[in-house]
């Protein structure tokens, strides 16, 4: 019997797609990576999970997990591998809404798991443009960031428990709703940004926080990034530590959204150098009031952060949403991110991250030295400011490899000089391989290569992802 065979003897012919069925999950979102895989594997719980990487493991057949293939690093490139695909783990088992918790199967949806839970006046808090699609087991596998990391954290920190399938096929019950639990090492965060390569992701148990009774949200044009950095740390202050998101998009990000959507408006009649998408939650109930005049507290303290720093020039102007749909006019054009900068000829994409206050000095050094490597090229930036993480495109004028290796190289060269990372949400996947080779410290290189042998000695686990070979 082929491995095939074994494993369609195990869990049943209808988990098993090959051929044509098979050939839509070798392409993920971005186009950029495309593979044909030897079959994609459907379990519908954890045990034919198990059942699955027995078989593999025993047979030394390579895994590759995929949830809603949203990625953008090639983490689901399954060339002459078995894909395993967790889209039916889809059960939300529990809402705990005392603990706040859930108790969510790998391949619940993640605008689903924000339904179920609003239900109750929760909010499951991570947020991104891919949520629609994106399943939870993806985005423990590459630790997603998203908007809202500001005030939430990563999903790293927002979750409390595993459930996970080895290599050998054996179930890691790591399903803790415990906020704090030091016996031993700490395997679930181990695990939990990992891109499958250590055991793969069936169940988490997840952090809920209290659904905002308001929200105010604006779009804000500021003379610099300093000043922008001043704006949020005084909000901050004003708000009791309420911002939800603060994302920068320049001039240059813009620009290139009107290019690629010709009937979104600007955030303002004037071109500013300095836009930042500001939102602030109120938790609290007296935050949520209406006044008299109709105003809301939150609202209020945002106005009268703004009107202050109109006053001394910091900020040059200012539209706060009066309404729900302004509120989604100013987050979709956050949410096209996606769009501005994969879809726009020959590029280099980077996601890197920097202290807060080097922004403003990653976009100084790295302009001149991308000018360099190609005088045409056009630079386009969007950043969760709040975090330092900055998405940097480049859009060179040639086709030529050689200059888009110098451009990665440049970008790398910039982080490290400024004590950043060259990862700070995306994941490694195969296109960071490179990168990882030349700039993660060798010793932790060889740290991750030995847990990696120690948990997964056949090496079936998405092989040639996140480690590079020694």
């Amino acid at each position: 019997m082929t491995v095939i065979d074994q494993i369609t003897a195990a869990i049943g012919q209808d988990r098993v797609l090959t051929g044509a069925d098979a050939a839509p999950y070798g392409k993920d979102w971005t186009g950029a990576y495309t593979s044909t895989p030897l079959a994609v594997l459907r379990p519908a719980n954890t045990a034919e999970v198990a059942a699955i990487l027995k078989i593999a493991n025993e047979t030394k057949t390579p895994v590759v997990p995929a949830s809603g293939r949203t990625g953008l690093t090639g983490a689901t490139l399954a060339q002459d591998a078995l894909m395993l695909s967790v889209e039916r783990l889809n059960a939300i088992s529990e809402i705990n809404v005392e603990g706040r918790t859930a108790t969510v199967g790998a391949g619940v949806i993640l605008s689903n798991l924000h339904d179920a839970v609003e239900a109750h006046d929760l909010i499951f808090p991570l947020t991104l443009g891919a949520r629609g699609s994106a399943m939870i087991g993806g985005l423990l596998s590459t630790n997603a960031g998203g908007s809202n990391v500001v005030r939430y954290g990563s999903t790293r920190g927002l979750c409390l428990g595993l459930e996970v399938v080895m290599a050998d096929g054996r179930i890691m019950n790591l399903m803790s709703a415990l906020h704090k639990d030091n016996s031993g090492l700490d395997l679930r965060n181990l695990i939990i940004g990992a891109e499958g390569t250590l055991g793969i992701i069936t169940a988490a148990v997840l952090k809920l926080q209290p659904k905002p009774r308001a929200y105010a949200t604006a779009m804000v044009a500021v003379s610099s990034l300093p000043d922008a950095l001043t704006l949020l740390y005084k909000l901050k202050e004003a708000t009791g530590d309420g911002v939800e998101a603060f994302e920068y998009m320049p001039r240059s990000y813009i620009a290139k959204h009107r290019q690629l959507f010709p009937d979104a408006t600007g955030p303002f009649d004037t071109d500013y150098d300095v836009n930042i998408m500001i939102e602030v939650a109120a938790t609290r109930a007296q935050d949520a009031i209406t006044h008299p005049d109709g105003s809301l507290p939150v609202v209020s303290a945002l106005e009268e952060t703004l009107g202050a720093m109109l006053e001394d020039g910091t900020v040059l102007d200012a539209i706060i949403a009066q309404n729900e749909a302004q509120r989604r006019e100013i987050w979709k054009r956050r949410e096209d991110a996606g769009e501005v900068a994969f879809f726009g000829g020959v590029f280099v994409n980077t996601d890197v991250a920097v202290p807060l206050d080097k922004v403003a000095a990653f976009e100084q050094m790295l302009t001149p030295r991308i000018k360099a490597i190609d005088p045409d090229a056009e630079e386009v930036i969007i950043a969760h400011l709040g975090d330092g993480n900055i998405h940097h495109t480049s859009y060179i004028s040639r086709n030529d490899p050689e200059a888009m290796k110098a451009l990665v190289a440049a970008v790398e060269d910039v982080v490290q000089e400024l004590g950043g990372s060259f990862s700070a949400e995306h994941g490694i996947g195969v296109s960071k391989l490179d990168t990882m080779k030349r700039r993660k410290d060798p010793v932790a290189l060889d740290a991750m290569r030995a847990i990696k042998a120690a948990l997964d000695p056949n090496n079936i686990l998405n092989p040639g992802k996140v480690i590079p070979p020694a």
